[in-house]
């Protein structure tokens, strides 16, 4: 909820790269606001330590997968002295198969500044003037055209290499709005493309950057959506005339589930104020479990959101390099740390767990419809019949609950295999985001709708004072919405509200400025 960080753009200076750790409020400040960046000094002596590490390889001709050997299938071939730089050129070269719809500048900006974190961690084993590039790119609004399809979750190679192929004057770039050759957005940037040094292309591309990218800004974006969706559901209690006694603190103390006392604690402080919180003003004894159970739904979800934040941070900031570089033990490991089945769970399990929240939020749209529930008119309308009132928009709401339930089908356990059997395991971490990402697009449409039902409702019920969160979300929905007067198209209102209080985090920003930020 417009959290405060250290990513304020108004007072932040340079952010140095390399001197802590990258958290989603950082990638989202960095790659939205435009802030500077650089290379730390403590990061730039680390990346020259472990490059020493890499050229005494290269000295003495050990054999190194990606450096002195061959990639994939390729790994018993020696690579010749001679041909050791051209093999990094050509690795980009070769890896850039991405296809599809193109990233979006935010995404492909967290992916550039992604990779440079964590390049500056020293186990790629590239020179400082590399990530220094990367972190140019960005402050000159320079960015890679990435296409979104090409990686199963065992490194986002193709993606990558995309940016590689910037990086050394091929490719495509957008610069000043406009998408120009590699070459030319470099030279109209002031910058002029890099010679890939020996292990240097394989370490553009051998990373999870890109849907490391994505999915930090999933993450600050379903954070936000998951306190909007406490105050949707707290506008719709005092509209029904909910009973409270389900987010009393002793009911989840008598059954601590991780989260459900937190999600009641924050819907209660939403209520604070409000005319529900005093003993007889429910409308019934015990409500429907879309309006009983909020906290334990919501609660999980915001459990779920955590777990993936925690899966997410190592690929922020760790080293998920193939080779890894250990200038401690003067070693060069294969491994397989570029491996993303945390973070393709996670992300399944916090797709199922918004799916769960959307399906009760839809089940509180439908409540309200029915006058034999809520005491108001059926369907919200003040005309008699043929007025539908609210009746279609439950349509509407329950497709986009179908699409979001459709998104959260796991993808995790999905496994192909390729590259000659060598690679015979997959994670689809990107695709679980990419399924995310869709279920929160979906979500905040349908928390939407309830907030515009959830105003209806309380202009009919005309409770004696609303709590504090209510009051304004009641207050800024109407600043779009009139009331129903009579039949009229909402799809233009729901995306109005969508795109101006949700999506802008303009209605989080005044429920934290009143209620203070989380």
């Amino acid at each position: 909820m417009n959290r405060t960080t250290a990513f304020d753009a108004a007072s932040a200076g340079p952010h140095r790269v390399g001197d802590g750790p990258l958290d989603i409020d950082a990638v989202r400040a960095i790659a939205r606001v435009d802030l500077p960046v650089q290379l730390s000094p403590a990061a730039e002596q680390r990346m020259a330590v472990a490059r020493t590490v890499v050229d005494r390889h290269l000295a003495e001709g050990r054999p190194v997968y990606g450096m002195t050997r061959g990639l994939g299938p390729q790994v018993t071939k020696s690579v010749p002295a001679e041909a050791l730089a051209e093999f990094s050129r050509l690795t980009v070269l070769g890896r850039a198969q991405s296809v599809g719809p193109r990233f979006s500048r935010t995404a492909t900006r967290a992916t550039l500044l992604i990779r440079a974190a964590s390049m500056a961690a020293g186990g790629a084993g590239v020179r400082p003037e590399l990530a220094r590039f990367l972190l140019e790119l960005l402050n000159r609004k320079l960015h890679p055209v990435i296409p979104s399809i090409g990686s199963i979750g065992a490194s986002d190679l193709c993606q990558l290499a995309h940016i590689g192929l910037v990086v050394i004057g091929e490719g495509e770039a957008e610069l000043d709005g406009a998408v120009m050759p590699g070459a030319e957005a470099l030279r109209r940037a002031g910058l002029a493309p890099m010679a890939l040094a020996p292990k240097e292309g394989l370490a553009l591309c051998s990373a999870n950057s890109a849907t490391a990218a994505r999915a930090a800004l999933a993450l600050a974006w379903a954070r936000d959506l998951a306190l909007l969706a406490d105050l949707a559901a707290a506008l719709s209690m005092e509209g029904f005339r909910a009973n409270l006694s389900p987010l009393d603190p002793r009911v989840a103390a008598a059954r601590p589930q991780p989260g459900q006392a937190a999600s009641a604690a924050h819907l209660l402080r939403l209520l604070d104020g409000s005319a529900l919180m005093q003993p007889g003003s429910a409308r019934r004894l015990q409500d429907p479990l879309s309006f009983r159970c909020v906290s334990q739904v919501h609660g999980s979800f915001s459990v779920a959101l955590a777990q993936a934040e925690q899966a997410l941070l190592p690929e922020l900031n760790g080293a998920g390099d193939n080779p890894l570089v250990l200038p401690e033990a003067d070693l060069i490991l294969s491994n397989g740390n570029f491996h993303t089945p945390a973070l393709a769970l996670a992300f399944d399990a916090a797709a199922i767990g918004l799916a769960q929240a959307a399906n009760l939020a839809v089940a509180r749209f439908g409540r309200m419809m029915a006058r034999r529930l809520t005491d108001l008119p059926d369907l919200l309308t003040r005309e008699p019949p043929p007025s539908v009132g609210f009746g279609p928009m439950t349509k509407t709401t329950e497709a986009l609950a179908a699409e979001i339930r459709f998104a959260a089908n796991p993808v995790a356990a999905d496994q192909r295999q390729s590259a000659e059997g060598i690679e015979d395991d997959t994670t689809n971490a990107p695709l679980a985001v990419t399924k995310f990402e869709t279920a929160l697009e979906r979500y905040a449409l349908l928390i939407a709708c309830e907030l515009i039902v959830g105003a209806e409702a309380v202009d009919h019920a005309r409770p004696p004072a609303l709590g504090a969160g209510p009051k304004l979300a009641h207050e800024a929905v109407r600043e779009l919405v009139a009331p129903l007067a009579s039949d009229r198209p909402y799809g233009t209102e729901i995306e109005a509200v969508c795109e101006k209080l949700l999506r802008s985090g303009v209605l989080a920003g005044r429920v934290a400025d009143k209620l203070g930020r989380s």
